[in-house]
């Protein structure tokens, strides 16, 4: 009876280990839902809550998820999708309707940390016919988020990519596109006066893959051994830091040295294409992981931090967007990862028998 009892102790000191670490490293996992062979909705909020990941983003308000969510105590990123911008930005009506129909329903139930006004919306890809509607729809959910009486608990903001930024070597010398600076400028000056960060998607795979000659896979992957890129004082030995460096220094070069980011998205396929491997992915995941408790040489911190993607989505193209889940959709994880606790990692070697695998190995 007493080693049983001592098992119980061992144990739980263990899942309050886990939770303190996640929370100091602030990491999440996206739910993207572009998959024909799922689990259900209360399934994989229940996953994350079994592997105590605290945080998720939802691209859009899936009412389904969102139901599945209330009382589960994770913070969500709740997406208003792309194809709805331009109804937002249109007027005050449609933007409180929003609100009241995808946030105020829900709350407090669900804890909606951010919303993110749009992703990846840019003059310079296919979604430019819907940048002038980006700031005007970000203006009219903050409005209406403050209307709800929501504006001290939720924080507005919008996810963009990579592709703003003009110049990012070395990292002190970022600068969004000047041919963009129309579209950067108002969102950066809007995050400012409302005190909300940026939301970034930050992919070193994608500078890798396209650049393998002058970008080496080592300082892709965290694992470089020695200094790649000195900047002056600071010192980069992997390629995430350079990157949101570069981001952090562009904003303050239009005003926004006070706006924070929050990586929204970041991940590494583990098939699909060149450099999509197995343990690339899980060496980049499991150095991603560790690196959000530490942050960047220009922040040093804990960065809030969301991984891409919880699944494997099945119905994405082109080929490697498959290939982006930490499980499969079977609910069995393709990695041995550790969120933060040496004794405690994910068994995929678990037997799944079709139910809430996710063994925690100790």
């Amino acid at each position: 009876m007493a080693t049983t009892q001592i098992g119980v102790i061992v144990l739980l000191g263990l899942l309050v280990a886990t939770n303190i670490h996640i929370t100091e490293a602030q990491l999440g996992v996206c739910y993207g839902m572009m998959g024909n062979n799922l689990p259900s909705h209360s399934e994989v909020i229940q996953l994350y809550k079994s592997r105590n990941i605290g945080r998720l983003r939802l691209y859009d308000p899936n009412h389904g998820a969102l139901n599945a969510l209330r009382g589960s105590n994770i913070e969500v990123i709740l997406g208003l999708p792309n194809v709805d911008v331009k109804h937002i930005a249109s007027g005050m009506e449609h933007a409180r309707w929003w609100v009241q129909k995808n946030v105020k329903d829900f709350w407090p139930d669900v804890k909606i940390k951010y919303i993110a006004v749009g992703n990846e919306i840019s003059p310079v890809t296919g979604t430019s016919s819907l940048t002038s509607f980006q700031v005007p729809a970000l203006v009219n959910i903050y409005k209406a988020i403050g209307e709800a009486g929501l504006g001290n608990n939720i924080k507005v903001s919008t996810s963009v990519d990579m592709t703003l930024i003009g110049n990012s070597y070395p990292p002190s010398q970022g600068s969004f596109r000047n041919d963009v600076r129309w579209f950067t400028d108002p969102i950066v000056g809007f995050l400012r006066d409302t005190r909300a960060p940026l939301l970034v998607n930050i992919y070193p795979y994608f500078s890798y893959s396209g650049n393998p000659g002058q970008i080496s896979l080592p300082y892709a992957l965290f694992t470089a051994p020695n200094v790649v890129v000195q900047d002056g004082s600071r010192q980069y030995r992997n390629l995430f830091d350079a990157m949101l460096d570069s981001v952090y220094a562009a904003m303050e070069r239009t005003g926004g040295g006070s706006v924070g980011i929050v990586v929204s998205e970041s991940g590494w396929p583990s098939a699909g294409a060149f450099g999509a491997t197995h343990d690339n992915a899980e060496t980049y995941l499991r150095n991603l992981i560790q690196h959000a408790k530490e942050g960047s040489p220009r922040k040093p911190g804990p960065i809030e931090t969301y991984i891409f993607a919880m699944f494997d989505e099945n119905n994405k193209n082109p080929e490697l967007e498959k290939h982006f889940g930490l499980f499969s959709p079977n609910k069995q994880p393709k990695y041995n990862l550790n969120f933060g606790v040496s004794e405690r990692v994910w068994d995929i070697s678990a037997e799944t028998n079709g139910t809430d695998c996710c063994i925690m190995k100790l």
